[in-house]
């Protein structure tokens, strides 16, 4: 199998800057055109109408002022005031509506991801901490959505000051607005220079705060063990280094950020400082005070801009880092799907072969399984024993297709399972596995869960079945009482019930077992067996277990060892043989 990424270790990161990830949320953009033209619109017209009061005010000291002529200064003041009430209502619509198209874009991508997370196979969720898959479903979202919505808010209304400001700055003076400009190209050349440094920074913070969250998963899910074998210094320890790891890397990228602004903040000073001293050393004659001072206003709202999108553009490098993280979950490769020509498997009686199969996990590794030839009759019932990691488990979920065979082929009623829709072959198929995990929800909506259409009463019966109705009749609400897989209302041999009423209600043809008595005590097992021999009958059943009471009475047992079938036959059969299996059986009693 694929290597397990640890909590301590970072997860790869791509070496070139890529803002294919940035354009792949233009798709996401795209599908509310709408609402961002109409976003546009208002920030242009509110980018112009922030700009005429200066305009105003340049002309009232130039002309009305010196003339003395109250009653046009008062119509002044009154336009001025217009016009940036105007500004101020059009931005504040402007903003809710980029607010909602940031929110709706960070929906569609949340969707999409939990939707690729329900189909990816067992190997991604075996190879990484599912603390940071967590993160990033849930914080990198998270954080794109500032960006998003707040950033793409603030972009956008910076550009278009900046494209109106540079048109009323030359409309007014030509030489002072290339005095101010002479700055840009430094500027450029600094963020050029700081720009790879600066996207390394930010993913590696990714990637630290990554590993503390996987790790403080890890911590709380085992927090009653630690406990017993008081380990909790030891774990404070490993703790501590992992934040004192993500702290140091954020406060290097938050470093490389300050030198972004403080750079542009020093240009544009020193850029505005050149323009009053040219203003009123060498142009002053050529223009009037008023220009000047509407020059010095657009030179402050100028460089603002700038050192806005200088501020964006950090949040752009780290948000991009978010996004590599999420569209890598997005683009990871769905193993398994249906064919081109893959038809319905039909109603099924049951008969399963597995012909000269061969398996491995990923090209490369050691075979887990080869030249395994197995022929089941519908409505036998087959246990897989044998040691740890031996391929027991590899076998039902080649039948159940979570993973396909690298050699030979498995079939159900004569047809390769590869040559059907995984829904219609699941659907027929009942899986109960080892942790019997509870939803969080009613008793009833756990059992429900293993067909949605089932009605009270029909829930009812596949609890009596299993004899989980009378203590589920016990609790103080019954049936409709509310649990959850890590509290502690249900012991766990009660969950095992409950999970096992759910695979019942299918009513499947094929059942598979994997360890599903492992947690459930004697005296509750022994009330399990009789409806575990109501379920089995007629049904094709593998059960993989080590309880000898859960597997004797199947009408074949398979050792499996050595990549494949080391013994078959009866209880009585291998027994006789003195095998493996009986060596088992020994060491149990």
């Amino acid at each position: 199998m694929a290597k397990k990424n640890r909590f301590d270790e970072d997860e790869r990161l791509e070496e070139e800057f890529n803002i294919n990830h940035l354009k792949r949320t233009f798709v996401y953009i795209g599908r509310r055109k709408k609402s961002m033209i109409m976003a546009l619109l208002f920030s242009a017209v509110s980018s112009v109408c922030s700009l005429i009061p200066a305009k105003i005010i340049g002309y009232a000291v130039d002309h009305t002022i010196p003339n003395k002529d109250v009653r046009q200064l008062l119509l002044l003041a009154l336009a001025v005031v217009v016009i940036v009430a105007l500004s101020v209502t059009l931005a504040v619509i402007r903003a809710r509506i980029m607010t909602r198209v940031g929110q709706d874009i960070i929906f569609d991508i949340r969707t999409d991801l939990f939707n690729k997370l329900q189909e990816l196979p067992f190997t991604f969720y075996d190879s990484r901490p599912h603390g940071k898959i967590l993160v990033r479903v849930i914080n990198y979202v998270n954080n794109v959505s500032d960006m998003l919505s707040n950033g793409m808010i603030n972009f956008v209304l910076e550009i278009f000051n900046i494209i109106f400001i540079l048109i009323f700055m030359f409309t007014t003076s030509v030489k002072m607005t290339l005095i101010i400009f002479a700055g840009v190209p430094v500027l450029i050349a600094g963020l050029a220079m700081l720009k790879p440094r600066q996207r390394r920074a930010w993913q590696i913070v990714n990637n630290k705060g990554s590993n503390m969250n996987a790790y403080l998963q890890e911590s709380i899910n085992g927090v009653a063990i630690s406990q017993n074998f008081v380990r909790q210094d030891e774990n404070e320890t490993i703790f501590d280094d992992l934040n004192l790891n993500n702290y140091e890397s954020v406060m290097h990228a938050i470093k490389l950020a300050y030198w972004t602004t403080n750079m542009v903040d020093l240009i544009s000073i020193v850029a505005i400082s050149v323009m009053y001293m040219a203003g009123v050393a060498w142009i002053r004659p050529a223009i009037t005070f008023g220009v000047l001072l509407v020059m010095a206003d657009y030179a402050w709202r100028m460089w603002q801009p700038i050192i806005n999108i200088a501020n964006l553009y950090n949040q752009l490098l780290n948000t991009l880092s978010y996004l590599e993280r999420i569209f890598e979950i997005i683009d990871e490769p769905v193993l398994l799907t249906d064919s081109e020509d893959a038809k319905e498997l039909p109603p099924i009686t049951g008969n399963v072969d597995f012909d000269d199969v061969t398996f491995c996990y990923d090209d490369g590794d050691e075979n887990v399984l080869e030249h395994v030839d197995l022929h089941v009759k519908a409505g036998e019932s087959i246990a897989l024993v044998g040691p740890t990691g031996a391929g027991k488990s590899t076998i039902v979920n080649l039948l159940s297709r979570f993973y396909d065979v690298t050699g030979g082929s498995v079939k159900i009623d004569g047809k390769d399972v590869r040559d059907v829709t995984i829904h219609s072959l699941r659907s027929q198929m009942g899986v109960m596995q080892q942790d019997g995990f509870i939803f969080t929800g009613s008793v009833s909506d756990n059992v429900r869960y293993g067909r949605l259409d089932a009605t009270q009463e029909e829930i009812e019966e596949a609890c009596r079945t299993v004899f989980a109705d009378e203590f589920i009749r016990e609790m103080e609400q019954g049936y409709d009482t509310q649990v959850e897989d890590k509290e502690s209302t249900l012991s766990q041999g009660q969950k095992q019930l409950v999970a096992f009423a759910r695979t019942l209600i299918r009513d499947p043809k094929i059942l598979i077992l994997d360890e599903a008595t492992s947690s459930i005590d004697t005296k509750t097992e022994r009330l399990v067996q009789e409806g575990l021999d109501r379920l089995m009958d007629g049904r094709t059943t593998f059960v993989v277990a080590h309880r000898l009471s859960t597997i004797k009475n199947c009408d074949k047992i398979l050792y499996i060892a050595n990549k494949g079938i080391a013994e078959m036959g009866t209880h009585s059969e291998l027994m006789k043989k003195r095998g493996f299996y009986y060596e088992m059986v020994t060491a149990q009693m």
